[in-house]
Order: structure tokens, then sequence, then C-alpha cells
């Protein structure tokens, strides 16, 4: 019989990447997704397959137990992220409580794996290196709503028999990526001879292509993992670097202007991720 994997999240930066990734598996997929946004779906996917919703962190726990129906795997990736307001926003907390109601309608559904997507920044930063041991010390609703999830879930849902994969996002660029983000900054100016202003770019960080990132979460979404993954490169490179190795793209390192912008205070100077 085929697995059903249903998947959230599907028209955004991480969840297309899984979505693109898992038509090289033999599964059905259905994702959910919010009202008017279908045509952004990708591999030709037809109306039975897609579930429509104003808000699915608004949806109840009956809700869910009805769209989970026939479903094997879950792959969350759905979350407000939207860049400069993420990270202190009170949609935070709603989407912790509607993944949870989504959690307990899988299990009336008879989900057998569930797998959700965190952050890095979760952990205690000030660790540097950061592997699945290091202890959580949330700094912001999103990271605190974020890893009150993975708690309460990674306790209550394989008591009740359905496996549970959390997996812990690190800096993401590539393909759909927000232009408010660093990268699509830095190409919309280098593109256009524009000098781009940055920090110092000391800060020592862990870059992943989301295509990357997809395939990862696809993966070990559909092998027997349970517990935590850190969704990394494992490779430390400052901002400097990685803005330099952007800029050679062009032929214009002359137009990266570091020490333009202060450096952040409170920003860590070191978040790597350990395999």
């Amino acid at each position: 019989m085929t697995r059903t994997v249903l998947l959230t999240g599907a028209t955004g930066f991480v969840g297309h990447q899984v979505l693109c990734t898992l038509a090289d598996y033999p599964v059905q997929v259905r994702a959910v997704v919010r009202e008017g946004w279908q045509g952004q779906l990708v591999n030709g996917m037809t109306n039975e397959q897609v579930i429509t919703t104003g808000d699915l962190f608004a949806e109840s726990a009956d809700w869910w137990a009805n769209v989970c129906s026939g479903v094997d795997t879950i792959i969350h990736v759905a979350w407000y992220t939207e860049p400069g307001k993420y990270l202190q926003s009170s949609k935070n907390i709603d989407c912790l409580i509607g993944s949870l109601n989504m959690a307990k309608g899988a299990l009336q559904a008879g989900v057998r794996r569930f797998i959700g997507i965190g952050t890095c920044f979760e952990y205690d930063l000030t660790a540097g290196l950061l592997s699945v041991e290091t202890p959580l010390k949330p700094l912001t609703p999103y990271a605190a709503a974020k890893a009150a999830t993975f708690t309460a879930l990674s306790q209550w849902l394989p008591s009740q028999g359905i496996e549970f994969l959390w997996g812990r996002l690190f800096y993401l660029y590539g393909e759909r990526e927000d232009p408010r983000r660093l990268i699509p900054y830095l190409r919309s100016r280098l593109a256009v001879g524009k000098p781009a202003e940055l920090t110092s770019g000391n800060q020592i960080r862990d870059f992943i292509d989301v295509t990357e990132a997809g395939r990862m979460i696809t993966e070990k979404a559909l092998g027997s993992d349970q517990g935590v993954i850190n969704i990394c490169s494992g490779v430390p490179v400052t901002v400097k670097q990685f803005a330099e190795k952007i800029a050679d793209e062009y032929g214009r390192r002359d137009l990266l202007k570091f020490g333009a912008r202060p450096d952040n205070l409170i920003d860590p100077p070191c978040v790597v991720g350990v395999k």
C-alpha cells in the first residue's frame, strides 16, 4: 500500500523543497495550504491532494482528525516566519496552539509518525557548537514557542505510540528566499553594481542551502529516526567569508562595505550545528 504523507507549509521557503523532494519517493502527498495559495504548489498536485484552510493554526483537533484520515506520516513545516517580525510576534503562540491541536487530531486519526521542524535558536547559543545534547535556552517568543512545541510533543506523542522526530534548522539560504534576508539583499545590490552595507561580518554561522535542507528533512521523515536532529552543514563560515563568496560570482568584492552597519551586541558570535 502506498504511504500517505501530509505536508504543511508546502508553498513556503522550506516546505516547497520538501514537496519537491517527496516527488522522488513512492508516496502519496496530501498538502494543507492557505486558501488562494494552491497555485504555488508544484508537481501537478490534484484537487484531491490539496486541503485548503483560512488558517491551519486555527483549526480544531477534530478538523485535523478528518484531514489526517489515512495518513501515515505528517511533516509539519508551516509556521509564521515573516522577516523582521516573526521573532517577537504573538503569532508564535497561535502556531504553538495550532500545532498541538494538529497532533491531537493526528492521534485520533491513527497517524504513525510525526515530524516537526524547529530552530537552532531553541538552544543555548552561548555554546557555539550546538549538538542535539546542547541545553535549550530560547530567548525570543519564536524560539520559545518552537521549544515548547518540541517539549510537549516529544513527551506526549511517543507515549501514545506515535513516532516523533524534530529537526532544528540552521541558517538557510537559496531558492524562494524572502528578498528582505541577507543573501537576496547582497545579490540585489551586487547585480546592479551598488554597494552592500554590512556589519563587520565576523559572526560565525552554519549556512545550508534550503534545497539540501529539504532533502535532509524528507529523507529523515521517511526513515525511522526518532528524537532530535540538526538540519545543518556542520561547517563554520564567517558572514564575511560567505558574502565574499557571493560577491566573487559578480567579481565585485569592492562593493561589500563591512562595518557600515553596527554589529548587534546581543548577536551570538558563533552558531554552528553538530550533525
